[in-house]
């Protein structure tokens, strides 16, 4: 192997390791990685020993990928337990307005605001023993007493149902009886979905894994190619 590939190896590696992040190319079409991993990271650091994903790193990728000429589709893989609604609704819109190919594998869990970014992509996917929480809006710490902060919570969430109803086939009353349910979880108001649930429910559009993950985005980009073609021969 030449210097220059052990070169490019090394700074592929320290890349996947800081960011989570590699573009892989050797399948014909480049295709960017992005991992959401963890606690999704907001305004504040959080600890040491958390594993998280921070959306500094996440946002100017994304649009670094819309700049680029090079990649031509994008893979997002979920195992988030949620985090910050703010920085989640962030990299959610960022994926959406994406014009290249988006396909999201939900494994292990995709909790929370990690419903969100599952659902931004074009089309999504959960493994049969992957999980989706589905729960109303938190916040930690002093909150003051007053309707005005119950108004606010509710503006929040009606921007998250709303993003979510509007990127897959669940309707806004479901999903709010979802995010109600008293009976599942046992410190919580929420319900939990399991891998086909959360098909069945028309949150995700199919279970699968990494191979149907795949084979999806290249005939997305090959599509998309298709019909540049086809546009062009139009005009």
């Amino acid at each position: 192997m030449s210097a220059k590939k052990v070169e490019e190896e090394k700074h592929r590696n320290e890349r996947i390791e800081e960011t989570g992040q590699v573009t892989l190319d050797k399948g014909g079409s480049k295709i960017h990685l992005i991992t959401i991993i963890g606690e999704i990271e907001g305004h504040d650091n959080l600890g040491n020993n958390s594993k998280t994903t921070k959306y500094e790193h996440i946002l100017p990728q994304l649009a670094a990928i819309e700049d680029s000429k090079n990649i031509e589709g994008v893979l997002i893989l979920l195992n988030t337990m949620g985090g910050d609604v703010e920085a989640g609704l962030a990299i959610a819109e960022m994926i959406a307005s994406l014009s290249k190919p988006t396909v999201s594998l939900v494994l292990g869990g995709g909790h929370s605001i990690g419903v969100p970014i599952a659902v931004s992509a074009d089309y999504s996917f959960i493994v049969p023993t992957g999980t989706m929480v589905i729960h109303p809006v938190r916040m930690n710490g002093m909150v003051i007493g007053v309707p005005q902060t119950f108004d606010y919570f509710r503006q929040i969430q009606d921007r998250i149902t709303g993003f979510v109803c509007a990127h897959c086939k669940i309707t806004q009353n479901r999903l709010e009886e979802l995010m109600m349910e008293t009976t599942m979880l046992t410190k919580d108001v929420g319900t939990i979905l399991v891998g086909e649930e959360a098909v069945e429910e028309g949150i995700i559009a199919q279970t699968g894994g990494i191979k149907e993950a795949m084979e999806k985005l290249h005939f997305l980009i090959e599509k998309g190619k298709k019909d540049k073609k086809t546009d062009k021969k139009k005009s």
